[in-house]
């Protein structure tokens, strides 16, 4: 497996999405950001995730369905209140194991299960979300493409491991599709911090090449690949 502890860090951690949404909710009539985390660190038996759409959501029981119809057993946990945001929180262990999830391509179908169900149940979601260009009653008004630069950063980490941050327009199946681009040239994902922000993806990866931090030569090789992944040849690159 190439990823051993998938994470939701504190780059954007409770109180970022409580600003970002009350910056959003100030408004009444305004769209809060919705807000999809995935937390593998706080507890060692289940997945954790939250999610927060100002103080518009629900008793998400669609939601919780169509999580057990991935084959996933899901428990509903705390909901608080912070101003005018409202987070609730799931813990997901996988049926048939009773184990949190670390495989990357059930993390993104739950992701992506989510965000249908937030399409579905509130339509107005769409103009939010890179989903909602295909599926949404309302188009996003920045163009994936166009508007969502892309970074990529290669930093040290210590001797041992090195830090890759990759930020660009969210996508269905971006997780696991970058994930394979860096196994592709050999580089091992330790663990990774997952963050959609609505219409854009911020993803940080500890990674290593034979047990080692990648050195500056295999640092480019791996922004190359990614860039020529992303396909975007203006993408603002800081590697080391």
């Amino acid at each position: 497996m190439f990823c051993r502890n998938f994470l939701k860090a504190s780059a954007y951690d409770l109180n970022a999405v409580g600003s970002a949404s009350l910056q959003s909710g100030d408004n009444p009539d305004s769209v809060p950001m919705p807000i999809v985390l995935i937390d593998q660190e706080s507890d060692s038996e289940a997945t954790i995730v939250q999610l927060s759409f100002g103080d518009r959501l629900g008793a998400l029981l669609d939601t919780m369905k169509a999580l057990k119809d991935l084959g996933l057993d899901v428990s509903k946990g705390t909901v608080s209140t912070e101003g005018l945001v409202k987070q609730t929180k799931f813990f997901i262990t996988q049926s048939d194991t009773g184990r949190k999830v670390e495989d990357p391509d059930m993390l993104e179908r739950i992701r992506l299960t989510i965000i249908n169900n937030l399409l579905k149940y509130h339509p107005e979601s769409s103009e939010l979300l890179a989903m909602g260009e295909v599926f949404g009653i309302k188009a996003p008004k920045k163009k994936l493409d166009d508007d969502i630069k892309t970074r990529i950063q290669v930093k040290e980490d210590g001797p041992k491991r090195s830090l890759l941050y990759i930020e660009t327009a969210d996508r269905p199946g971006l997780l696991v599709e970058i994930i394979k681009v860096i196994a592709d040239v050999n580089i091992d994902v330790e663990s990774a911090e997952i963050d959609t922000e609505g219409l854009v993806a911020k993803d940080t990866f500890h990674v290593s090449y034979g047990g080692a931090a990648l050195n500056s030569s295999m640092a480019q090789v791996l922004v190359n690949c990614l860039r020529y992944y992303l396909r975007t040849p203006e993408t603002d690159i800081d590697s080391y």
